[in-house]
């Protein structure tokens, strides 16, 4: 094996890196079977060991592989789950004028885990803060205003799966359920209802970018594993509800929309394939 040299000259270890990741993608190894130890490696690709280790360090760096003292280095397998972000108008054993997942995001989540086969626990806080600057313009704020947010940190068998925080204006919830340190009943949606103020439609964001100190700290992924930011704004027919943000380790969730009448068809899975860059390289 030789290691492409691709349309810019980056680094060997970078290169190899990117190979080994290239292999991973196409299930060249299994999660039960330790990787080829280094010295395999090196004859396989024609490199020094300090060039296989290197490569090695930025896939465990990244979250994709784990050393075990003693054992070798395997894949690092977090369960990817399926997260239903928002689906077709009606879907299957739904009455006409029941809507999708803006009627009741935490059952979204809490049907997945069962699904897969897994607990679903939340830990919940409320807070008043000013609102930043992206929240505020879309809430229709002045910048630093005051803003009620409420805070689920979800994990799936013990293992940190999102942060979703939810914004209000402070003038919408006072006085309302919305203001208290726990879970509503029948979710957020129970209260916006009967404040007159249902969602009837929403808008997304998503971006991708590198966790804060404190996010990775919480996720508890590697250091090169990227969160996923959902950034929705919920609308009724008199303007914005709500803005929520939902930040995922990307390693861990795979964000899935269903768009239009599906009718009994679920909205099939889509396979995970390496980037571009390296599927174009063969060997």
């Amino acid at each position: 094996m030789t290691i492409p040299r691709g349309s810019t000259q980056s680094p060997k270890y970078q290169r190899l890196a990117a190979d080994l990741r290239r292999r991973i993608a196409a299930g060249e190894w299994r999660g039960d079977s330790p990787l080829p130890v280094e010295t395999e490696l090196e004859q396989q690709y024609g490199v020094a060991r300090n060039t296989v280790r290197l490569a090695v360090d930025v896939l465990v760096n990244e979250g994709r592989l784990v050393r075990l003292q003693g054992k070798g280095t395997y894949l690092k397998e977090h369960p990817v789950l399926d997260h239903r972000v928002y689906g077709p108008a009606l879907l299957p054993g739904q009455l006409p004028g029941q809507r999708d997942c803006l009627a009741a995001p935490t059952e979204v989540y809490a049907r997945e885990a069962r699904a897969a086969g897994r607990r679903l626990t939340v830990d919940f806080e409320m807070l008043i803060v000013r609102a930043r600057v992206d929240i505020a313009e879309r809430l229709g704020l002045r910048p630093g205003e005051a803003v009620v947010v409420r805070r689920q940190l979800r994990l799936l068998d013990r293992e940190p799966y999102s942060i979703e925080e939810s914004h209000y204006r402070a003038g919408l919830a006072a006085g309302t359920p919305l203001m208290e340190p726990d879970p509503v009943p029948g979710g957020d949606e129970a209260v916006l209802a009967a404040l007159g103020r249902t969602e009837i439609g929403a808008v997304d964001h998503l971006v991708s970018r590198m966790p804060g100190p404190e996010e990775a700290a919480w996720f508890q992924g590697g250091p090169g594993a990227p969160l996923l930011v959902q950034t929705r704004v919920g609308y009724d027919a008199r303007g914005p509800v709500r803005v929520i943000e939902t930040r995922y380790s990307a390693d861990r969730c795979r964000l899935v929309y269903g768009l239009g009448e599906l009718g009994a068809r679920p909205v099939p899975e889509a396979p995970v394939a390496p980037p571009q860059e390296e599927r174009s390289h063969g060997f």
